[in-house]
């Protein structure tokens, strides 16, 4: 029987002291926790450092991709579990963790199912669950280099879901999760200008509405209630500000 293969959960995190005592706690069964910071002015390091985890920094921001990249140099594993500091492994997801690090397949990547949290209501609809993402992977792999909304580079891996939910405490408070949204809609506007896309003002209004039909009819927001009908107002207004930045990103009157 070949031997159990080494894991290491890797986090980059920013100012998330309150958060990480309950993710660490959530893979402290793992053989190492590798935690880059992005320049924390809070207690983030102190407490990464009192669940034994392996701390780093890298303050000169390249985006989420690279940052991740970067992070997993740092990590010495066999298998990468990628998390962040508001999602948290249950014990069912633990399990067939380690039976994928009992016995691995080739070239595969694992999806993590991620149950989300929107205004203190886990969802079930809206495209939110399963949620499903690859964070568990060979080191072998690596993440992409985009700015925003990054993911991992699986080639021609075979794809494997796991049983089990990985939390995921998406949005606690209203307000600080618009002004993430509004923060990834700029990086995403500027990446794409920069790789020289564009879009006309009528494909604001038609992405928009498409976002919220989207999510409140063909995903149906609808069974999942009064969430259900923020999220999609949430995510229409996401879309809107993506599409709204990059279409001003070529309309800025030149100085």
């Amino acid at each position: 029987m070949a031997d159990k293969k080494r894991l290491s959960v890797v986090l980059i995190a920013r100012n998330e002291a309150d958060l990480l005592p309950e993710c660490l706690k959530s893979v402290d069964w793992a053989d190492e926790i590798i935690l880059l910071d992005s320049g924390s002015n809070d207690a983030t390091q102190d407490v990464a450092r009192h669940f034994g985890a392996k701390v780093f920094q890298n303050t000169e921001w390249p985006g989420f991709g690279k940052q991740r990249q970067l992070a997993q140099s740092h990590a010495t594993g066999d298998y990468i579990l990628m998390i962040d500091a508001d999602e948290r492994v249950t014990p069912e997801l633990r399990q067939s963790i380690e039976t994928v690090l009992n016995c691995p397949q080739e070239n595969t990547v694992y999806s993590l199912g991620r149950s989300n949290l929107f205004l203190g209501k886990f969802m079930r609809h809206s495209g939110w669950y399963p949620d499903r993402v690859n964070r568990l992977y060979p080191a072998t792999f690596c993440y992409n280099d985009d700015l925003v909304h990054e993911s991992l580079n699986t080639g021609n891996a075979t794809v494997v879901a796991l049983q089990g939910d990985l939390l995921h405490l998406t949005c606690r408070d209203l307000f600080a999760f618009q002004r993430k949204q509004l923060s990834y809609a700029q990086a995403w506007a500027e990446q794409r200008h920069q790789q020289g896309r564009r879009c006309s003002f009528s494909s604001i209004l038609s992405h928009t509405l498409s976002a919220f039909v989207k999510t409140w009819i063909l995903r149906a927001g609808f069974m999942d209630g009064k969430q259900g009908l923020i999220l999609a107002g949430v995510n229409a207004q996401y879309t809107f500000n993506k599409y709204a930045a990059l279409w001003a990103l070529s309309h800025q009157l030149q100085k």
